[in-house]
Order: C-alpha cells, then structure tokens, then sequence
C-alpha cells in the first residue's frame, strides 16, 4: 500500500459514502467535488424532506440493460437493515416511517440534515474535502493514478473512485462528464436518457385539469413484457407528473429517442375494472357524470364523458352501446395523448450509464482498468421513486468505498 490516497471524485450521495467507508478502513482520502457544497440532489430530494430509504427493498422493479443478477447482488451488498442501522448509528439519523407512502425520512424531515450528516461524518473521520475543484482528466501511469482538475493542478492516487452521477437536473452539477470519460477509457456504456420525469402533451389538451391529483394504475406495453405501475399522478400545465408517471416515463422517453412509434400508456383511473364500471352504469339511474363524482374528481369525470362523446346531462338511461363502450375505455384503457417529456432538467435519475458486467459485483472495481472503482448513478441501473435510488448510491458507494481500501 503506498502513501498516495484514495481520491473520490463527486460529492453526491455515492461519492460521500464511498469516502466515508474507505477512510473507515485508515485510509487517507482525497474527495473532490465541483460544487461550493456537495450533495445537491440530496438536498432536493423528497420535496426538501430527503427520502432516504424505502421501508421494503425492491430490486425486481429497477431497471437495466445490464444483467438483472449482477443488479441484484449489488443492491444485496449491504442490506436495507443494515443501512438503517448506519443512519441510525453512524450519521445520528433516526429514521421515521411514512406509513401512507412506505418511505423513510429523517426525524426532523431536512434535507439539508441528511446532507450536512454525511458531510460532518467525513470529515470526523479525516477525508480532506475540496470543495469548488472540478476534476477534467484521468490517467492512469507505472506509477498509479493522476487525476487532473481545472485549478490546472494533479492529483496522485492510490485508487480513483468515480461517483460524478449522470446527467440529470444539471443544475447541481451533474454534467454527464464521468458517462464521457468511461466511454473514451473503453468501457461499455449504454446510452443515457433521462428517466423518472415528467411527460409533457403538445397542445396541452389538459391543461385544464391541472392541479388535480389521485391514484390511478398505468400500464405501457412493452416489446418484451409490459410495465404496469400504480401510485399518484398529477395533471401538470405541460401534461403529467407524479410517480406513476414518473416510474413509466422511461417506456417513452425511449420510444422517442429511438424514434419509434409513440408508446401507448393505458390510464385506469380507479380500481374499478370494465365489469366494475359496467355493473354501476346499469344500477345508477340518472346523470353519468354524477355517477363518476363519486368516483373521480368532478372535472376528470367531465372531461372524460366529453371525450367519449356523451353530451353534458346525458343519464345512463340514455347512453347508447357505442357511447357506453367508449366511456368504459376511457374509464379504464384511457391512452394517455402525451408527445414529449421534461428530460434531464427535471429528470429524477439518469437511465442507461456503465454495463454492470464490465465491473466488480464486489468491489465495484472495473475489469478494464484496475485500480479505478465506480458506483452510484453512472451505473447501468436505476429504481422506482421512493428512495429506491438512495439505497443503490448508498450500496454501490459503501462497496466501492470497501473495495478502494482493499486496493494495494
């Protein structure tokens, strides 16, 4: 083990843990991060809140085109128990459960506690910081790792750990620079697109429902299997959000960039199925869109009558069999008129990134180049809204953390 540190590039959610975990083993760590602070997408997440875990792992709803095993043996690394028990312990977070959601927040539900945490644990434990130093090169001599960064200065290291996240909400630095940097080393990185963002309709043909929000269930048929997710949606000025919408948004945000056909996403608007709807349509005995009141926000349910075609008034005595058909897929198949979406301004995540397959399940330490360690949101993976996303930065950042300190 020579003198030179482990040098840890991104101060996000990955690059803090990864730090933490190496310098816990006595190792001397070097963290740089571009940004006056560190951690700005912890410190918007959860609306400010900062969702930090799900109570439940879910590692069959992330998705990847990488292997779905070599996924789910990261992800298992370090379990969920255990990481709750690392907030608890280590960082001085009690977590408190959300019982509608299933989602966990610190006690005092800030973000900026969760961020200012992590930051505070570093430094306890001897990681030297440099904040407002933003990395631009890597490479690796007879002699180790030098990283080069925009104070026109080198940094010798021991292990490289890159944590420089992918490219969504840029405006907390995420610029994509470690996607490119992977790509130009020879590694294999699948294409990146924003996922987890809002979907946008052009006209925006219901602008007027904006602001009204419920449960509904989604599917979107897919060339191999179909997605059905069920969760809050949120009628927007530009079209949709909420996290049903938010964990298909992939589905069609690829469809786009591939330039293929639209991709069609079902609306059921309750738990109500066609039988369901059929049974009540028969039993109400008056105007349609009283019945769907008692459903359905008074609006949507108007709405959704004029779309399939029934005047204002109409009574279920009078619904005609092609209007009473129409109104049963637009209350339960509804396919939703989106044409684009917010991509990475508002994207939550970044999909596609590096293949799994070209690094240690373990270590985190690629196969190309021995010596640099990877994890967090420049892997090929990413999970459903809920915090799922926190559980792989903190797990892929911990091995890779374990796996630098291991390096002679």
């Amino acid at each position: 083990m020579n003198g030179r540190p482990i040098v840890v590039v991104g101060a996000g959610a990955s690059g803090l843990m990864a730090a933490i975990w190496a310098a816990g083993r006595g190792r001397s760590v070097v963290l740089l991060e571009g940004t006056k602070d560190g951690g700005r997408k912890i410190l918007i997440s959860g609306g400010g809140r900062c969702n930090i875990l799900p109570s439940v792992s879910a590692p069959g709803r992330f998705v990847t085109d990488s292997s779905p095993n070599v996924l789910r043996n990261m992800l298992r690394s370090w379990p969920l128990m255990e990481q709750r028990q690392f907030f608890d312990a280590e960082a001085g977070l009690a977590l408190v459960l959300e019982e509608a959601s299933g989602k966990l927040f610190p006690g005092s539900n800030s973000a900026r506690n969760v961020r200012d945490a992590l930051v505070t644990l570093a430094l306890g434990r001897g990681i030297e910081i440099r904040f407002g130093v933003r990395a631009k090169g890597l490479e690796h001599g007879p002699d180790g790792w030098r990283v080069s960064t925009d104070e026109d200065t080198l940094v010798a290291a021991s292990a490289v750990i890159l944590a420089t996240g992918g490219r969504s909400v840029p405006a907390t630095g995420s610029d994509g620079w470690g996607l490119d940097l992977l790509t130009r080393l020879g590694h294999r990185v699948h294409p990146a697109y924003p996922a987890l963002t809002p979907l946008t309709a052009e006209p925006p043909v219901h602008a007027h429902l904006s602001g009204i929000s419920l449960e509904v269930t989604l599917e979107a048929p897919g060339p191999k299997k179909k997605m059905t997710t069920r969760g809050g949606f949120l009628f927007t000025h530009r079209g949709y959000s909420g996290p049903a919408i938010l964990n298909i948004s992939h589905m069609a945000v690829r469809s786009r960039l591939a330039g293929e056909a639209r991709q069609p996403i079902f609306v059921k608007w309750t738990e109500l199925d066609a039988e369901g709807w059929e049974q009540r349509l028969f039993q109400h005995r008056g105007v349609v869109s009283s019945l769907l009141a008692g459903y359905l926000p008074s609006r949507l349910g108007e709405t959704l009558c004029r779309e399939a075609g029934l005047e204002a008034g109409v009574t279920t005595a009078q619904l005609r069999r092609d209007q009473r058909l129409a109104l049963l897929r637009c209350l339960t198949r509804y396919s939703l008129p989106w044409t684009g979406d917010e991509g990475y301004a508002k994207a939550e995540v970044t999909g596609g990134g590096l293949d799994l397959g070209e690094i240690s399940a373990r270590t985190m330490e690629s196969r190309l180049h021995p010596g640099l360690f990877l994890c967090g949101e420049l892997l090929d993976a990413f999970g459903p809204i809920g915090g799922h996303n926190f559980q792989w930065a903190w797990a892929t950042g911990r091995a890779a953390g374990l796996g630098a300190a291991g390096k002679e």
